[in-house]
């Protein structure tokens, strides 16, 4: 029985660990060729190896230049079906502390850097057979205030803009454009964060009271790279236990 996404090839960055790497592996299981771009060029130490279509490669998403070309190399052999923008920074600091440098370094990977590589992809995604997919990963930080990210907060806001924007230009070109918005998960980012009084408001800001699986990530992006989703765009799903919609 032929897998879903068999025959597919798509970049997904960020994908060396965490949720780049839930995702990636994912969608190979569903059929796909995925060419994970990352600073490390392959998974990190302790995890499992990735499976037998996920090749990784090295590559800074802010290096716009250098991204066309590979974006060109990878492209030029078979073709591309998908993108997905994951690679993300963040950093802690309170808003009249924070040093104007990082705030626009957090900027050039979170969002320029995403539209950078949405129009290297373009004319592949829209010579795709499949019809091309892109899915940006957003955050709840796109939708919530949290406090000493605002920076982040900022970007992930941009992150849906632009999501929405491109949806709508694009949307007789062959392309969707939607993005996912992950609650909390673990990851290295999260980790950089986190603070035993953090994560007991976190855990009691949702109504399952539970760290969710990357997992559920991987199949939220293979239902949106599926037939079943060619005419969802210009969207932003939260998988997030629930969190969005908790009241008081």
């Amino acid at each position: 029985m032929e897998k879903e996404l068999q025959g597919r090839i798509g970049i997904v960055t960020g994908g060396s660990s965490g949720i780049g790497y839930a995702i990636a592996n994912t969608l190979e299981e569903a059929g796909a060729t995925v060419y994970v771009i990352s600073r490390t060029g392959g998974e990190k130490k302790g995890l499992e190896p990735n499976r037998e279509g996920v090749i990784h490669t090295i590559g800074d998403v802010t290096h716009f230049e250098e991204m066309r070309s590979l974006v060109n190399a990878i492209a030029s052999r078979e073709g591309l079906d998908f993108l997905v923008n994951n690679a993300g920074i963040t950093k802690k600091c309170r808003a009249e502390e924070f040093p104007m440098e990082d705030f626009e370094r957090i900027l050039n990977v979170n969002v320029t850097s995403i539209f950078a590589l949405c129009q290297s992809a373009y004319p592949y995604l829209k010579a795709s057979q499949h019809k091309g997919r892109i899915i940006n990963i957003s955050s709840m930080a796109a939708h919530l205030g949290f406090s000493e990210v605002v920076p982040y907060c900022t970007s992930k806001a941009a992150v849906c803009g632009m999501t929405r924007g491109l949806a709508v230009e694009w949307a007789n070109d062959n392309i969707t454009v939607n993005s996912i918005a992950p609650g909390w998960f673990p990851s290295e980012m999260s980790k950089q964060v986190m603070t035993p009084e953090r994560k007991q408001a976190i855990l009691g800001r949702m109504p399952v009271h539970a760290f969710g699986d990357t997992k559920d990530l991987g199949a939220m992006a293979r239902f949106l790279l599926g037939d079943g989703a060619k005419y969802i765009t210009g969207q932003d799903f939260a998988v997030d236990g629930g969190a969005l919609a908790y009241g008081f």
